[in-house]
């Protein structure tokens, strides 16, 4: 992929960002995703590309913008020769989630962010709208915790891997009722729980850096944020797992009990998956050559601030991993959106 479209990607998740972070605490979740999508696809469409999303905010006749199958970029503009080489006419797969965590955002809490990955096109794995069960490690674990055993088991490959007393490990797990006995399993092992209420992409990008005391995710969440953490923890070299989560009595929740286990296989299978229980890993699930991640704060989390506000400008910082730079780069940027800005915050 051009550099030059790694530096816009920096934009894009940015000037989500900011739109989102102005319904902060107003109690208006779907306000502040709409913000978010509105400002992300505006900000994609100036971008030299040929982009497609393979992970958005459904399919088009439930989303208006950043549907499933959306086409981005000026390239794929009807007067694209006009503005686009060949050279330009880079055909690029985006999974995005211009607002992750709506509810974090409307009651001003910690941890949310606007997402995207990027890849080459047939890069990205184009999960369907379902649960997934996910495990999220350290690098210097990858390869030796795996989703299909135990999580006592698993948290005693960490301790051993990570050199710490299981008494020592911190595990980040959706606070949800499902989770109830993975709860209970992580804490009579002797580890200690981290519960959350929104977010996990946030909690399992964590697990690739030194210093955060998050060690690792497990449970389920929702697939298509799994695969922009895969991507997240491919560039890291840490460890990811997800599997497709078909069995409502799984995710046991009032949303779930509209769904049927044979339905749900029936999609899978739709879609060309036709094992419902395969274990992804992270270069599976983002298979591309060329890997980007890129997250800027909504609201302030363990790797970034969120947005700040001063008069005549803004604050925001984010954060850009890459396979092909072999970078993690935390990027921390001052915006003018007045003329005469009456202090630039530093601090």
């Amino acid at each position: 992929m051009d550099n030059t479209i790694s530096l816009e990607i920096i934009e894009v998740v940015e000037q989500a960002a900011i739109a989102s972070s102005r319904w902060m605490g107003l109690g208006k979740k779907d306000e502040a995703d709409e913000a978010a999508v509105e400002a992300m696809r505006e900000r994609m469409n100036k971008i030299h590309m040929r982009g497609r999303i393979v992970i958005g905010e459904g399919e088009r006749d439930e989303a208006p913008m950043l549907y499933i199958g959306e086409e981005v970029g000026i390239c794929t503009q009807p007067n694209a020769a006009e503005f686009c080489t060949l050279e330009e006419l880079q055909e690029i797969d985006i999974a995005v989630d211009p607002c992750e965590g709506t509810n974090l955002v409307a009651y001003g809490q910690n941890g949310s962010m606007a997402v995207l990955a990027i890849s080459e096109r047939g890069g990205l794995f184009q999960a369907p709208d379902f649960y997934m069960d996910k495990l999220a490690a350290p690098p210097a674990a990858k390869g030796h915790v795996d989703i299909r055993k135990t999580p006592t088991e698993n948290l005693k490959i960490l301790s051993e891997c990570l050199n710490r007393s299981i008494e020592e490990l911190v595990v980040v797990v959706m606070d949800r009722p499902r989770h109830k006995g993975l709860i209970s399993e992580i804490r009579a092992a002797g580890a200690r729980v981290r519960l959350i209420s929104d977010g996990d992409v946030s909690a399992a990008i964590c697990c690739g850096f030194a210093g955060t005391n998050i060690h690792a995710l497990m449970g389920i969440g929702a697939a298509p944020e799994g695969v922009i953490s895969a991507a997240a923890m491919r560039c890291l070299g840490g460890h990811f797992q997800g599997r497709l989560v078909y069995d409502p009595a799984e995710v046991n929740t009032p949303e779930s009990a509209k769904w049927t286990r044979e339905g749900n296989l029936a999609r899978l299978k739709e879609m060309g998956i036709e094992d419902g229980d395969k274990v992804y890993d992270a270069h599976e699930l983002a298979c591309g050559k060329d890997v980007l991640f890129a997250g800027c704060g909504i609201t302030p989390g363990t790797l970034m601030e969120g947005v700040r506000f001063f008069g005549g400008g803004c604050r925001t910082q984010s954060l850009v991993i890459s396979t092909q730079s072999r970078t993690a780069r935390f990027v921390d940027t001052i915006h003018l959106t007045g003329e005469s800005p009456k202090t630039i915050n530093l601090r």
